[in-house]
């Protein structure tokens, strides 16, 4: 069965999003000091990195399993990471990590608007 263009693009902007927020993680800074220690900074690397490979599977189980809750679930994620990029951008303004972040969110956003349209319609299972 061939995969429909939308789904297609769906799932190519969502990995392009997921590798900046892996180049995110990777550049990230981890010099401890007193509000993070090295284990808690350690930690939040592991955790950063577990989360995107959920959210690998999720865009796969979507676009090659056809499953539609993990879109939503994309979504939600998507929701999550908007007000928490507000939230950063409203505290310390934007700039280069909150760049990449506002381009990720941008990308997923998309990927996700041509999960809901055009030929993608009748693609997912529920």
């Amino acid at each position: 069965m061939t995969v429909p263009r939308n789904v297609v693009w769906f799932e190519v902007l969502l990995y392009l999003s997921l590798m900046l927020d892996t180049l995110s993680v990777a550049f990230a800074e981890r010099t401890p000091n007193a509000q993070m220690t090295e284990s808690m900074i350690m930690v939040a690397t592991l955790m950063a990195a577990g989360l995107i490979l959920l959210l690998v599977y999720f865009v796969w189980l979507a676009a090659r399993r056809r499953k539609n809750w993990p879109r939503w679930a994309l979504a939600a994620a998507l929701v999550l990471s908007v007000i928490s990029l507000v939230q950063i951008v409203g505290e310390r303004g934007v700039g280069f990590d909150s760049g990449i972040e506002i381009v990720s969110c941008a990308l997923t956003a998309a990927g996700l608007y041509f999960s809901f349209t055009g030929d993608a319609v009748g693609w997912f299972n529920t």
